[in-house]
């Protein structure tokens, strides 16, 4: 044990332990020089800065500056279709040739929803269901209505539509809502060989309700039936009634 604690103070000792710990630098710096040189390290090819521009674009200039790419698509409600909204790497990295650029862009068709139930809903409720559907408020109007500011009606494009109907999520939905004044009359109308299902559809708009639904004849198919007679009917003494007004129904089979 004397022995070898006098080798540690021995000038071969020192000198080899510093062979030894130069000989370990030597190798990492050799590495490390040659990874470098390897590598490339430090150069490469800017990123160019594809976002918010058109797909078609973008992908032009990777193409000419030697990049590959690949695209995936996303639902954006208020950006341009087609538009790229995200990049991988970020725009200005230093990348080698041929590297491939992951890009995000805007989908050229927005996926369907179905409208909700908002007839008879107060507007403001009304706006907070289409927003959670994925829908906007497009324009809106009033009608002769008792109820104020409630929805009577949906439309896109002009086209009523109906609950549960599908449409482009972030569509502008236009609503007429009622005044809350109305008429304190309506024109009596005229029912008598129109479909039951038809008429109540009818009965609805104008603002009046069904009374007695008395079925004359056998009945074979229930939804196939027409009025046969109404009251009160229209005539020339009697051509409006008060809104809310309930009218009786006479319905029979419909001929084939």
């Amino acid at each position: 044990m004397s022995k070898f604690g006098s080798y540690l103070k021995t000038k071969s000792f020192r000198n080899t332990l510093l062979l030894a710990i130069g000989s370990v630098i030597a190798i990492v710096l050799i590495a490390f020089f040659s990874l470098s040189f390897y590598t490339n390290h430090g150069s490469g090819i800017p990123v160019p800065k594809l976002k918010g521009l058109p797909i078609e674009k973008a992908i032009d200039i990777l193409e000419n500056q030697g990049f590959d790419y690949q695209v995936d698509s996303v639902y954006v409600g208020d950006a341009d279709p087609g538009t790229v909204v995200e990049q991988d790497p970020d725009p200005g990295t230093n990348v080698k040739e041929n590297r491939k650029i992951y890009l995000t862009m805007v989908t050229l068709k927005a996926p369907p929803v179905a409208l909700p139930d908002i007839d008879q809903m107060p507007y403001i409720q009304a706006q907070a269901t289409l927003q959670n559907a994925g829908l906007k408020v497009g324009d809106t109007t009033y009608r002769a209505d008792i109820a104020l500011n409630v929805v009577l009606e949906a439309k896109l494009a002009g086209q009523t539509l109906n609950t549960g109907q599908r449409i482009p999520k972030g569509s502008r939905i236009d609503l007429v809502l009622g005044d809350g004044v109305g008429a304190s009359e309506v024109d009596v109308p005229d029912l008598i060989n129109q479909d039951l299902d038809a008429v109540r559809f009818v009965l609805k708009n104008a603002n009046l309700g069904i009374g007695t639904i008395t079925y004359e004849g056998p009945i074979t198919d229930s939804s196939n039936v027409v009025v046969v007679s109404q009251f009160p009917m229209k005539t020339d003494s009697l051509n409006k009634v008060s809104i809310g007004t309930k009218i009786n129904l006479t319905v029979a089979q419909a001929k084939k």
